[in-house]
């Protein structure tokens, strides 16, 4: 739950670039994904959770090799083109989202083609949470908490994002059980 509140010092951070109808733009295209493709809520949350745990080891090599401030561009990048193209191979490999693609399907149970179909909208959510610490244009110095926070975690277990979007969730819709 840490991480969540993470996300709610970035909304509520002046010099951050998050802000309460961002966070909603991404619980919805999550939440589309039970209206539009028939996931049910868990299998979502699950989805994101794997997502997550994948891409972290990838952005903590990233972030050694290219730097924290060309990493947080890159994340802006895939975020602004909807997760797709060019700009989401140069951040997380064919070979990972093939990775992902099976490993969600074997611990969901999920069909292939429903994952694979699924895999860039929670791709583009997990990352458009990520990138909302980014400092406001121009707040030169400053990187992403949120982002740190993520990519610092010890691996106890205490960043699921899964966790941090149904929390979202409750956060945006809080008289939905």
């Amino acid at each position: 739950m840490s991480m969540f509140f993470d996300v709610l010092s970035a909304i509520n951070n002046p010099d951050s670039s998050a802000n309460v109808p961002q966070l909603a733009s991404i619980m919805n295209s999550v939440q589309s994904l039970t209206t539009n493709r028939g996931m049910q809520p868990n299998q979502v949350q699950s989805m994101v959770s794997i997502v997550g745990n994948m891409i972290r080891p990838v952005l903590k090599q990233q972030q050694t090799t290219i730097g924290t401030g060309r990493l947080e561009n890159l994340i802006s990048q895939v975020v602004a083109s909807g997760a797709s193209g060019s700009s989401l191979t140069s951040l997380l490999s064919p070979q990972l989202m093939q990775q992902i693609s099976e490993t969600v399907t074997k611990q969901t149970g999920m069909s292939p083609n429903l994952v694979q179909s699924a895999l860039p909208t929670v791709v583009s959510a997990v990352l458009g949470m990520l990138q909302m610490g980014a400092p406001q244009t121009g707040a030169w110095g400053n990187s992403n908490p949120l982002l740190n926070s993520f990519l610092d975690s010890d691996g106890d277990g205490d960043t699921d994002l899964g966790d941090v979007m149904k929390f979202a969730n409750r956060f945006l819709n809080p008289n939905v059980a």
